[in-house]
């Protein structure tokens, strides 16, 4: 059977935010909370006239994950400019672009170390922590939103934003009326229209009864987020500004990084897809298996796998080929252990039992996945764009299999490198 790949807006069904520690789930959500309450404000971040949002945003929110117990500015310019992508600073970006820079142990860097503006990125620098899971909700409810802020600090946003030099945000609304989004005195924004999301920012708390006549054009209910923009604190009141609840550009995608260690946790990452997920592939089925073949740098135990969920609610199983030759040995896979992940996303599965590689050793990590929802449910990395010409297949070897019994290589049939980390200490 043909394999589809999809590109990257074609992600899967909307998840739903569900693995908040029980003490949150058992507490009701408070009418009013932010953040910088408990010392997890990030830095307010200025991005100039560079297309950046999205990699300030990033940052910001990371800093807030780790705060209030470790405050670490990171570094933009160099999520930006030493990411495996051919994007200009003016193009623009997204979050599977941090996501790819960030799970691929890129960066983050801090911003001592690459300072923003200045124009250079240094070569060599290496990561200040390791981002070993990262969450995806889209189209979430209000609800879902506030129980990741309120656990992990922030949570980065795409919305539909415009900006003039005065920051007054309007545009005509197709009658001859001039309608203003951004109400500057009250620090409130609301665009009722649907619009294609073309800004990120961070929301970083909210207000149940921040009242609807607050805006320039009043929304049906009351009740908005409070958010941190890229604007440096010129904007709003210190880089914050209230965005309706009834925005429907709001939380179409959204991104919490919900796991973030020291930069010594493992020895070492194999990986093939510096460009992260940008498609999928599957055999029309809910159902697929995917490996990746590498070679044990040194004596070690093999401790993670990392892999994407391209949607809510997948299931998996974890498998180990050792001392592996060709795609015949995939017969002699030793099961691992298996789980189940609410969200889409990132995700780090460590193993309950390490197991043993051997300098030299070729072997192969393999996972059966099923996600509900999609034909295609193994996430891909491929030359999609003008943006990937970085990407290349040559000297790796993917795989991929309907049944567990006959798989295809991937880079051979379709160009595709499978995205698939395996983590060793």
């Amino acid at each position: 059977m043909v394999l589809a790949a999809v590109f990257l807006l074609a992600l899967g069904g909307a998840a739903a935010y569900g693995d908040e520690p029980a003490q949150v789930r058992a507490e009701r959500l408070p009418e009013r909370w932010y953040a910088g309450d408990y010392g997890r404000k990030p830095t307010v971040r200025h991005q100039g006239s560079d297309g950046t949002c999205w990699a300030l945003a990033a940052v910001s929110a990371l800093e807030a994950a780790l705060l209030p117990e470790q405050r670490i500015v990171f570094s933009a310019d160099h999520m930006t400019r030493k990411n495996a992508f051919t994007v200009d600073l003016d193009e623009g970006g997204d979050v599977l672009m941090a996501m790819a820079y960030l799970s691929g142990w890129q960066g983050p860097v801090t911003e001592e170390e690459d300072p923003y503006g200045d124009g250079v990125s240094p070569d060599g620098l290496t990561p200040a922590v390791h981002v070993q899971e990262i969450q995806l909700l889209e189209n979430a409810k209000p609800g879902t939103i506030k129980t990741a802020v309120r656990t992990y600090g922030a949570v980065q946003t795409s919305l539909y934003m415009k900006r003039s030099e005065d920051f007054a945000v309007s545009e005509s609304d197709g009658d001859g009326r001039t309608a203003f989004y951004y109400n500057e005195q009250t620090k409130a924004y609301f665009c009722p229209e649907e619009r294609t999301p073309n800004h990120d920012v961070v929301i970083l708390g909210w207000d149940d009864h921040y009242s609807r006549f607050l805006f320039s054009e009043t929304p049906e209910r009351d009740g908005a987020f409070l958010c941190q923009n890229t604007w440096e604190d010129g904007f709003g009141e210190d880089g914050l500004f209230y965005v309706s609840y009834a925005d429907p550009n709001l939380a179409k995608r959204c991104v919490c990084y919900t796991r973030v260690e020291p930069a010594d946790n493992y020895a070492r990452i194999y990986q093939y897809d510096d460009c992260g997920w940008q498609g999928r592939q599957g055999y029309a089925d809910g159902t697929c298996w995917f490996a990746n073949v590498y070679t044990a740098e040194a004596d070690e135990d093999l401790a993670a796998v990392g892999f994407y969920a391209v949607g809510s609610d997948s299931s998996y199983e974890l498998y180990l080929v050792p001392e592996f030759q060709d795609g015949t040995d995939f017969s002699r896979g030793e099961y691992l252990q298996k789980g189940k992940l609410k969200n889409a996303g990132y995700y780090t599965v460590d193993l309950e039992k390490p197991r043993a590689l051997k300098a030299g050793e070729r072997f192969a990590v393999a996972v059966k996945i099923t996600t509900p929802g999609t034909d295609e449910p193994v996430a891909v990395e491929y030359r999609a764009d003008a943006y990937t010409q970085n990407v290349t297949t040559a000297g790796k070897e993917s795989y991929l299999s309907q049944d567990g019994e006959r798989w295809e290589n991937t880079q051979e049939r379709f160009g595709t490198n499978v995205c698939l980390k395996a983590y060793t200490r």
